[in-house]
């Protein structure tokens, strides 16, 4: 009985730790629409909820939401899982007819209006020329002309065949080993796993080519994939993002960028920072 009472004593004793320069102020959190959060359910009581990017490729996530609508997601699976690479979903067999009002071959939307970014990072990479986070909280690149969301750990693309606009939004694939960049401007980006992604980067990988399963048994089931917006209110997640125009984020750029010793500073890149997202309060 000392003990607790000891910890207690304890703990209201202890200074409270200082804030850093680069921790988010409550007012820096803002609320992801329902409507733009997908909610994959899979086998096994797991969950994956996805920030769908509809200001950035609004003709692939309109389709998205139609495919939702339409339940076509519910019954299929995670078919590819390949080491170090990606995870896709969708149906194995690619012969699922689409519902009647998906385009089947939108228009690619590999890049974005505008390299609008309200913090960028302190240096070009490999990649780009310039990077750094849009005021709602995606990593963007640009080259000088044109603009683009990276292909981070997390972000969710759209899969297809040769041709650039051959993907409908109806096969989908994530990161899941590190970035992905070499795939920025070839696949229309249209989200980002914002929770549960150790439910798809943990999936054994398969041996077969391109990571494919070879065998049904081996596929991981999605029960069914709603809109948040859908579910029933008890039921419905809220999630919240990190706002990066301030002072503060720019403080955490600064933070990874050049690390406090004994952490030798080697850089960073878009890819290296967490994106903050939580659950609302």
């Amino acid at each position: 009985m000392l003990m607790p009472i000891l910890a207690a004593l304890l703990a209201q004793a202890a200074p409270a730790t200082p804030p850093k320069p680069y921790d988010p102020a409550p007012e820096d959190w803002r609320a992801i629409p329902d409507d733009e959060i997908m909610v994959i359910s899979l086998t096994g009581n797991r969950t994956v909820a996805v920030r769908l990017a509809p200001r950035f490729a609004p003709e692939h996530v309109a389709n998205i939401k139609r495919l939702i609508a339409a339940r076509w997601w519910d019954g299929e699976s995670v078919y590819r899982v390949q080491e170090n690479w990606v995870a896709q979903w969708g149906d194995p067999t690619e012969k699922k007819p689409l519902p009647a009002d998906v385009v089947p071959s939108p228009a690619a939307e590999f890049e974005i209006g505008a390299f609008e970014a309200a913090q960028r990072m302190g240096k070009a990479d490999a990649y780009s020329s310039a990077s750094g986070f849009t005021a709602d909280g995606w990593p963007i690149a640009t080259d000088g002309k044109k603009a683009w969301l990276t292909h981070c750990y997390g972000s969710v693309g759209v899969a297809r065949d040769a041709l650039p606009n051959t993907g409908s939004g109806s096969e989908l694939f994530t990161p899941i080993g590190q970035s992905a960049r070499r795939l920025d401007r070839n696949y229309t980006v249209v989200g980002r796993i914002i929770e549960g992604m150790a439910n798809l980067s943990s999936l054994p990988r398969s041996e077969a080519p391109m990571g494919v399963y070879a065998t049904a048994a081996e596929r991981t089931g999605i029960v069914s994939v709603r809109l948040a917006s859908e579910l029933p209110a008890a039921e419905r997640p809220h999630f919240q993002y990190r706002a990066t125009d301030n002072a503060r984020f720019a403080a955490y750029i600064k933070s990874r960028e050049t690390p406090e010793p004994p952490t030798v500073p080697v850089g960073a890149n878009v890819c290296d920072l967490a994106i903050g997202v939580r659950r609302a309060p």
